[in-house]
């Protein structure tokens, strides 16, 4: 049996896809982004729960009623494919129920187990952390290249996908980056709207509890007139923007 190792749920999230979400945040993650609010999912062995796929839906069932099927299951991390296996298993089981699945990853692991997971999606959030390689290795101390072969895979088998970009100041808050982002951004068809998301200091509390030193001290929040800046930036590549 295959048993996932879960950080927690939240049973009525509203930000990580359409409508009302079950959400549940694995453990693991092979990325050490700096400006990461959940540091306490990086290990997968710090799981505060480990469970079936079955007993995972029986949860989520619940709450059908309360998501119907304007909303619907995300599992995000952490890097939710560290656990490919269980994803599959978890979304194998929601698409039986009529569940709306969605997948919020880096698309930093791509393999045919991962091409297997997407056949059971019905959505992809992904993240994009930088299209500048040196820039992206710094702030995540992982290549970007999976990510980009990643995206291209779900432009080949037309997959919806909703990408999310961090903009941190001083790092990724750069216009001729931006615009790059943007433009790149726009080639690909499937991509349903794009996700400005301004960089914020509420995760700091947890690296103080885990004793860790906060990669980014100092750097203060994106401001909001600077983040409509840059959604009216990526408008003009006639992309939809949240």
């Amino acid at each position: 049996m295959i048993l996932g190792n879960i950080h927690s749920y939240e049973s009525m999230g509203t930000v990580d896809g359409p409508g009302i979400r079950f959400v549940v945040f694995l453990q693991g993650c092979p990325l050490r982004c700096k400006f990461c609010h959940n540091p306490d999912t990086w290990n997968i062995g710090e799981k505060k729960i480990q469970e079936s796929a079955e007993d995972t839906l029986k949860k989520i069932k619940r709450y059908k009623n309360y998501f119907g099927k304007k909303g619907g299951v995300t599992v995000t991390g952490g890097e939710p494919l560290v656990q490919s296996e269980y994803v599959l298993e978890l979304f194998k089981l929601c698409k039986e129920e009529g569940i709306h699945t969605a997948l919020d990853t880096s698309g930093y692991i791509f393999n045919e187990r991962v091409k297997e997971v997407l056949k059971y999606t019905d959505l992809v959030l992904l993240d994009i952390k930088a299209l500048d390689r040196e820039i992206h290795r710094e702030l995540t101390s992982v290549e970007m290249d999976n990510s980009i072969k990643f995206l291209e895979y779900l432009k080949e088998i037309g997959k919806p996908t909703w990408i999310r970009h961090v903009v941190v100041p001083g790092i990724t808050d750069n216009n001729e980056l931006l615009e790059k982002t943007a433009q790149f951004i726009s080639k690909f068809e499937n991509v349903e709207m794009v996700e400005i998301l301004p960089y914020h200091t509420l995760g700091v509390f947890k690296y103080k509890e885990l004793g860790m030193a906060y990669p980014l001290e100092g750097v203060e929040d994106l401001s909001y007139e600077r983040k409509l800046e840059i959604v009216e930036l990526f408008k003009r590549y006639n992309l939809s923007v949240h």
